[in-house]
């Protein structure tokens, strides 16, 4: 299963016009450029993939005050461990669940690994980069770990285009 990056950028042709958290970005693209949402791209940072925005809903990430006990958003789920590993979980500080959230939030903090962050890069210069001089040459470079020759072969590209492939690349 595929999670959503917390962040996107979105371009309008070779510029970027907002990059930051999807709700962030939904309210920029909304106030700034009414009626023209449908020419913009907007990429996931994670996967470099393009992904879609929910105009819809921004106005809806206000927070609504309810009384009682507010919703945290927790979803039930089945997972199916060795008796060896509830052991363990059991006398973890706090039990299983606990130990299960701490597991997971540091693996979502980790770095993204080289080949995911190529990967990234590859999805990005697809959609933006695919017509562009040396983008074949680009690529082959890219996962050659030839970073000088990439870098000179990008050069002539657009400042924001290459901007991006650099902070996909945390270059």
């Amino acid at each position: 299963m595929t999670e959503r990056s917390e962040t996107v950028t979105a371009f309008l042709g070779d510029t970027q016009l907002a990059s930051g958290s999807r709700e962030a970005v939904t309210r920029t693209l909304e106030d700034r450029y009414p009626g023209d949402l449908g020419s913009i791209l907007v990429f996931d940072d994670a996967s470099g993939k393009l992904t879609d925005l929910d105009y819809w809903d921004a106005a809806k990430t206000v927070p609504v005050p309810s009384a009682g006990r507010p919703r945290l958003g927790v979803k039930a789920r089945e997972v199916t461990l060795l008796p060896r590993h509830w052991d363990w979980l059991a006398a973890q500080p706090g039990g299983a669940s606990a130990a299960l959230r701490r597991l997971v939030e540091s693996a979502v903090r980790e770095a993204p690994s080289l080949a995911q962050r190529r990967d990234a890069a590859y999805h990005f210069m697809s959609h933006m980069c695919g017509d562009r001089p040396g983008y074949e040459e680009a690529l082959r470079a890219l996962y050659r770990d030839e970073d000088g020759a990439f870098d000179a072969i990008v050069a002539a590209w657009p400042d924001d285009v290459r901007t991006h492939i650099g902070h996909l690349l945390h270059r």
